[in-house]
Parts: structure tokens; sequence; C-alpha cells
């Protein structure tokens, strides 16, 4: 049965490192929007995430039915005590679709309108995630219905913020053929530098989880490797491979989700309620196991498809 629990949560953990990724990319990528100011690189930059936008966030789904599929006591918990965040999370992700798919059909005015939206929606997004995420760190979330706005809850979502941003900036670098290289390179190099302020910061607030990784072997590796990522991000030598820093960004960020999980097994809830404490049954696992194993091959089949069939710049 435990081995099983340890199944479930490593299934979960990896939905969300997909949604991170992917979806974090272009929520970046919808806050950057705010850098352009001519039509064309707007629409450009909307174009390179109408194809893939609905798609990443399946992996949201997919996540938050695992949680309440897998641990159901401990989803009522999260959800109880972080529902503030997680409703303008939801809500701004609703909003940054609407600005997303109707750009391109509105008037003039309601195109200015959406045009202040995406961004705004993206960020706000991004922030609630990460204060979400710094509140799950934190281990506070049973203690009061306003624990979760904690100073190392909000830095997170800051963080968070600034990651999705980087993101966004090497994807659009990538992807958008004619956009504002040298200031996005700029911002690029910026942000890289940043975010490994911000993620020292965070681990100085909260060294708990950090210091039980870096106790094994391979957790050193990994809490070593993260910052050298981040600053390599800055290497002349990345000056004209976007897709290289994507990549180099995109690891690092699974590389702190792992950490950050791996520091808080075997707690769902952490320093409060264990992951066996609250799995469901062992038949309800075996179950929802089975269909994970059909779908999540069949949404990684789809997105490999969509990517290739949309490969290439956007013009």
């Amino acid at each position: 049965m435990a081995e099983l629990t340890d199944l479930s949560a490593a299934l979960l953990l990896f939905a969300l490192l997909m949604y991170l990724m992917l979806d974090g990319t272009d929520l970046g990528a919808g806050v950057a929007l705010v850098w352009f100011n001519g039509e064309d690189e707007k629409r450009a930059i909307v174009h390179s995430m109408l194809p893939i936008w609905d798609a990443n966030e399946s992996w949201l789904v997919l996540l938050a039915a695992g949680l309440l599929a897998f641990f159901p006591a401990a989803c009522s918990l999260l959800f109880s005590a972080l529902y503030l965040p997680l409703f303008v999370m939801l809500l701004s992700l609703v909003l940054r679709a609407m600005a997303l798919e109707y750009r391109e059909k509105a008037g003039r005015l309601a195109r200015r309108l959406l045009d202040l939206l995406l961004p705004l929606s993206s960020a706000l997004a991004a922030v609630t995630q990460g204060i979400c995420a710094g509140a799950f760190v934190s281990g506070d979330l049973l203690r009061g219905p306003l624990d979760w706005a904690s100073p190392l809850a909000l830095l997170c979502g800051f963080g968070l913020l600034l990651f999705y941003l980087l993101l966004g900036c090497f994807w659009i670098r990538w992807r958008v053929e004619q956009a504002a290289e040298h200031r996005l390179l700029r911002s690029g190099w910026l942000l890289a530098i940043m975010s490994t302020l911000v993620l020292a910061a965070i681990v100085w607030l909260q060294p708990l989880p950090w210091l039980r990784v870096w106790s094994f072997t391979a957790g050193k590796v990994f809490m070593t490797l993260i910052p050298l990522l981040l600053l390599a991000l800055c290497l002349p030598a990345l000056k004209k491979r976007p897709l290289g820093q994507l990549i180099i960004a995109l690891i690092a960020m699974g590389m702190t989700a792992i950490v950050v999980a791996a520091g808080s097994y075997p707690w769902i809830v952490p320093y409060e309620i264990k992951l066996y404490d609250v799995a469901a049954s062992e038949i309800t696992q075996r179950f929802i196991l089975y269909g994970a194993a059909v779908v999540i091959p069949l949404t990684l089949l789809y997105h490999s498809w969509v990517f290739w069939v949309f490969s290439g710049k956007v013009r």
C-alpha cells in the first residue's frame, strides 16, 4: 500500500511539473505582452500561444482530479485553506483564455482592453500559484484562514512570476520572428539574476526542505546545479540560442520543483498530515493509475503532435 501511495504521489508530481513548464511558459509570454506596443508583434505573440494554451492547462485539470481521487481528505483541507488564492487563480485563467480567444475578432477599443487583460490575468495566475506553493512549503495551512498570506508565500508568488516571465522571454525569442530581440535578451539576463536572488531568499526563509534534500548526494547535485543553470542563461554563448536558453530554464524549474517535493516528502500538508494518512483505498488508487496509464501517454502524444504541426516561427 505504501508503494502504491508513493506511485500516486509521483504521478501528481509529474502532472505538476508538466503544468509548470508548459503553461508557465505561455503565462510568462502573456505577461511579457505588456512590453510590446506594435500590433503585429502582439498578434504574433498571441498566435504563438493559441494552439497550445488549452492543452497546457489540461495538466492542471489532471493534477486537481488526481489529488481529489488519490488523497480526497487532503484535497478538502488544501482547498479549504487556499480557497481565496485558488479562486483568484481560476478566475485569472478564465480571463486569460477570454483575452486570447477573443482578441482577434475584437474591435479596436475592445482589443486594447484585452491587451491589458491578458498580461494582468497571466500575472495574477502566476502570483497566486506561487502563493499556494509558498503556503504549502511553509506548513502553516491549517492554523488560520489567512495564514497563506505569509512573507514566504508572497515571495514565492513574486519568484514564480519572475520565472514565468523568464520562460516567456525565451519562448517569444524562439517562436516569434522579428521580436524585440535586444530588449528580450536584456530582460532575460535580468530575470535570470533576479530569479536566483529570490530563490536564495526563499531558501533562507524556509531552509528545512532544502536541508533535508542536501543530506543526499543527488540533492547536493540538484541544489548546486539550479543556481548554476540560472546564471548560465546569461552566458554570451547562448545569446543566439533561445531554444537552448528555454530548455535550460525549464530544467532549472523542474529541478527546483523536484527538490521542494523531495524535501516535503512524505508530507502532503507539511508537518501536519502524511501521504499515507489520507490516501484513498488501494482499489481506488489502482483504478485511477490504470486510467492514467492510458490518459497521460495520449496527452503527451497530443502535445507532441501540436508542437510539430505548429513548429517554426510565427510571422
